[in-house]
């Protein structure tokens, strides 16, 4: 793997430097729903590292936010978020991230999350632990949830759809310490990992956002799992993480505001 996480991380490194490089551009804004964008960084981001990719491994597979998934029938996928924090990088709120997960036969091996306004570089590799800048990770000990500093995000349908994360929200805020929404998720979850956050949820994420990060998590130490306490997987509508400890009460309490609505 040391070929692959070398490449990821250089990569992933290339990619922030485009995007912190153009951060206080005027961008060009499209529109993928009512309030769900892209910017013209996002796609000269996955370009690069799609582009990359073909290069050094032709026939790799690759799935990415902005772009069709490739299927040559390669044992290894690589599953990318060019820009995870569109919303904040378009308002020049300089919360945002570069994702990039490689995937083989089927199960997730390696993973690196970085932010570029921080220099702030998360690798992980299967079986061998989870790192920011070289400093091995855990995850937080705290054991009270009303002790605990939580994550969470609103998905893009939040106007259209009743499951848009207000119940759980409205819920976990009456038991938690504190709950941010910072505006990506694939950061709020290498925090996670990072022992910044005690707890993450998110409703109606995809493969890009969570692949890299659900992997940090439970190297670190922690347990990802869907709302209702199953196995998390890369097709699971929705995600709970947390250190472990106070992942059955924040259970109880989604159960308990799923049933009210």
């Amino acid at each position: 793997m040391r070929k692959f996480r070398e490449f990821a991380v250089c990569t992933a490194r290339e990619a922030g430097a485009i995007l912190k490089s153009r951060f206080n551009d005027t961008h060009t804004v499209d529109y993928k729903g009512e309030i769900n964008i892209v910017t013209e960084a996002d796609l000269q981001s996955e370009k690069m590292i799609k582009t990359r990719i073909s290069q050094t491994f032709p026939g790799h597979d690759i799935v990415a936010e902005e772009s069709p998934e490739t299927d040559y029938g390669s044992e290894f996928r690589w599953i990318i978020d060019p820009l995870d924090g569109t919303t904040n990088y378009a308002h020049g709120y300089p919360i945002f991230c570069v994702s990039i997960a490689l995937e083989k036969k089927g199960e997730i091996a390696l993973g690196v999350i970085y932010n570029p306004m921080l220099d702030e570089l998360f690798v992980t590799e299967r079986g061998g632990g989870c790192f920011l800048n070289d400093e091995k990770l855990s995850i937080s000990e705290t054991s009270d949830l009303s002790r605990s500093l939580l994550a969470t995000g609103f998905p893009y349908d939040i106007r259209e759809s009743k499951n848009n994360n207000i119940n759980y929200f409205n819920a976990m805020a009456m038991k938690a310490q504190a709950i941010r929404r910072a505006g990506s998720a694939a950061l709020d979850m290498a925090y996670v990992a990072a022992g910044r956050f005690d707890g993450f949820w998110e409703l109606k994420l995809k493969p890009w956002d969570t692949a890299a990060a659900w992997l940090m998590i439970t190297e670190a130490g922690g347990i990802v799992t869907d709302l209702r306490g199953r196995d998390f997987r890369l097709e699971s509508p929705h995600i709970l993480a947390s250190n472990g400890k106070i992942h059955r009460e924040m259970l109880e309490i989604m159960n308990r505001a799923a049933n009210v609505c």
